[in-house]
């Protein structure tokens, strides 16, 4: 049974906002294949160049992206003037997390294309995935000048001026790619959490409700929803979006996760306990998951579970000296003392190893109190 809820205050919802902006951030850069109508090589060169693109394009489509990044490079040495190849080197490097490298290949393609759109949005996707928030800006804006129906930069650029706290630079992004695109859910999706942002939650919420009429299959927008039904104070639509949530993608474990964070914030631990329960269900192997689970459960005294869920995460990590700890205390309340030390004990030394002495320190004082 689900209990009352508290409705949320500003600083929880804009934290909740950012963690699930994060979690939308924009689609991956395309590959765009070099053809053989692109190359200028000399007849000597150009079946060696046709058959590493033809063979590079195999291993792409296959996600072989160590196979495919050498034979993208060899196509480089030998055609150094196609902006594609350098571009499908960027794609590859971005696909494996190579954001940097990602990055020198885009402005490559970009040098040798200064007016493709696509480029420059795959060069703003690298920046912001490495972390370079300003120069993702400027690269986007440039993409979005070449190409005015970008959507893709528009959206990328969104989400990096939210991510920089420039909500209303954000929000004005959102309002025109709505009106470039009166079809794109994404669209009105974070539009409708600026708008939860910026404390507008009658708006946004209509925003998310259009972004799920035209989306009617997302799991994420319909959590989405349910944030702006809490931050409005309406716990029945909340639950009933966020149950919605739970319909359309059931063996999703993540979404279970983040209902649970949502739920535990507003204070409905029994909801937040069960959506945790789901979580590990569907997916024992989350350590996150795991973690949740028992530290709700001490919470709740509920020793025995939180106990099960702890065990379960030092056995998937047993580097994890919190786990250790947190399995401690739970023992202890249990009045399995012997157990309760040889985990507070093994918690100690990890924290020690990690250099960690203000833990380290804890978990001695904790083991103090059961000699």
């Amino acid at each position: 049974m689900i209990c009352s809820l508290k409705r949320p205050n500003l600083r929880w919802r804009s934290t909740l906002i950012c963690l699930l902006i994060g979690a939308t951030f924009t689609l991956s850069p395309q590959i765009v294949f070099a053809q053989a109508t692109d190359l200028q090589p000399g007849d000597q060169t150009k079946q060696e160049l046709d058959d590493l693109l033809q063979k590079g394009r195999e291993l792409v489509d296959a996600k072989n992206w160590a196979g495919a990044l050498p034979m993208f490079q060899q196509a480089a040495a030998l055609d150094e003037k196609n902006p594609r190849i350098y571009s499908g080197i960027g794609y590859i490097q971005a696909q494996t997390g190579n954001f940097q490298e990602a990055i020198i290949a885009y402005q490559q393609a970009i040098v040798l294309d200064p007016s493709n759109s696509d480029f420059e949005y795959a060069l703003g996707f690298s920046l912001a995935s490495a972390g370079n928030d300003k120069a993702a800006v400027v690269a986007y804006q440039r993409a979005t000048k070449l190409d005015a129906k970008n959507l893709n930069a528009y959206l990328g650029l969104g989400a990096v001026l939210s991510r920089q706290g420039q909500y209303d630079q954000a929000l004005a992004t959102y309002r025109k790619v709505t009106a470039i695109a009166p079809k794109n859910a994404e669209a009105y999706e974070m539009l409708g959490l600026m708008l939860l942002q910026k404390d507008q939650i009658g708006e946004g919420i209509t925003s998310l409700q259009r972004a799920a009429e035209l989306n009617p299959r997302s799991s994420r927008i319909q959590v989405n929803l349910g944030v702006g039904w809490l931050s409005q104070g309406d716990r029945r639509a909340a639950l009933a979006a966020f149950n919605r949530a739970v319909r359309l993608d059931p063996s999703n474990s993540k979404l279970h996760l983040q209902m649970g964070k949502v739920l535990q914030e507003v204070g409905d631990s029994a909801g937040a306990l069960t959506a945790y329960q789901r979580a590990v269900n569907v997916n024992p192997q989350s350590i996150e998951a795991q973690l949740a689970l028992g530290d709700l459960a001490i919470e709740q005294r509920e020793f025995i579970r939180a106990i099960i869920a702890y065990r379960e995460a030092v056995q998937l990590d047993p580097q994890n000296a919190r786990a250790h700890y947190q399995l401690g205390i739970a023992l202890k309340a249990r009045d399995r003392k012997e157990e309760a030390i040889a985990a507070l004990r093994e918690a100690q030394n990890l924290y020690q190893q990690q250099n960690n002495s203000e833990e380290a320190k804890k978990a001695e004082a904790t083991l103090k109190e059961l000699r």
